[in-house]
């Protein structure tokens, strides 16, 4: 799915248990889209408060929009994903469909797969191209994800106030940098949103095609969810880039998430980076069958028929 958000499965994946606030905020942030640095300030005169805000809302109309459609079924690519975690680095090859995304492990700690994980995998994708349930059930949970997501995203225009703090390039193209700050007259509808309330940070957005190139936040305070049955630490934060890979086709490429998480009286720590690449169409309306066809015939596999 993430990535216009897609991912977390790419998409960013966190335990069950914490499916409301992490979860949701990452799928939405996601949905939305820094590897690029943003330039010296411009001179452009700032946009008065009223304009800020009319450009912040249309941008995160058009995620919103995108978000219609996680599996990008109208326009799929295959494209890699390497993550990074202190314990363990991978890369998978993914491929978009109408069915959910299909993914192949190409490698483990920068390190081609043995025979035993080759062989592991190749029966792990047999398995799924004869049992059709099993990608069902994945679609049903980014599907369940995408939902959650959605959630977020439509209050983002009312949960912050936003300041135009000065312009910049990325991906060589012009953005406007914005600050936000909770708006302290919304009041979250639920739990999955409520941690917005604890969160600042920056927003980029490209002003020809309304996308968002960047979003980075943090939690400026403890941030109880999950009915009071976890917590989220002062200072943890996510970072998403988003870009336009060919065609007017948005996806992130760049995704970091360091946030610790106390649930009941144990603290789990998620500090991970997700870089996607090497984006290359498809054929629209792909199946998930023809998706297995595609990862099979990946040059440099020893599983390639």
């Amino acid at each position: 799915m993430i990535p216009t958000i897609a991912e977390w499965p790419i998409k960013v994946t966190q335990p069950h248990y914490l499916d409301g606030a992490v979860a949701a905020l990452g799928l939405a942030f996601c949905v939305l889209l820094p590897s690029a640095s943003l330039c010296a300030q411009g001179t452009q005169p700032p946009l008065s408060q009223a304009q800020a805000q009319a450009l912040v809302q249309r941008a995160l109309a058009s995620e919103s929009a995108a978000a219609q459609d996680l599996s990008h079924a109208g326009h799929p690519m295959r494209y890699l994903l390497h993550k990074t975690s202190p314990r363990l680095t991978s890369t998978k090859a993914i491929v978009e469909t109408r069915d959910g995304d299909v993914a192949r492990l190409l490698s483990i700690n920068d390190q081609p797969l043995g025979p035993a994980d080759e062989q592991r995998e190749q029966t792990r994708l047999d398995a799924l191209e004869s049992n059709p349930g099993l990608q069902q059930h994945r679609k049903q949970s980014e599907d369940s994800d995408a939902a959650r997501a959605m959630k977020v995203l439509r209050v983002l225009p009312a949960a912050f106030v936003y300041e135009f703090i000065g312009t910049g390039t990325a991906n060589a193209a012009p953005v406007e940098k914005f600050s936000f700050k909770p708006n302290p007259q919304f009041s979250p509808p639920d739990f999955e949103t409520g941690v917005l309330t604890a969160m600042i940070g920056e927003i980029w957005i490209d002003p020809v095609q309304e996308r968002v190139v960047r979003l980075a936040g943090s939690l400026r305070q403890d941030k109880e969810i999950a009915l009071g049955l976890a917590e989220l630490d002062k200072g943890g934060w996510i970072e998403i880039n988003q870009a336009d890979v060919g065609g007017h086709q948005w996806r992130i490429v760049h995704l970091k998430l360091v946030m610790n998480t106390r649930i009941l009286f144990k603290r789990k720590p998620s500090d991970s980076v997700q870089e996607y690449s090497q984006f290359v169409p498809l054929p629209a309306g792909m199946t998930y069958r023809q998706a297995i066809a595609v990862l099979r015939a990946l040059p440099g596999t020893t599983s390639a028929r």
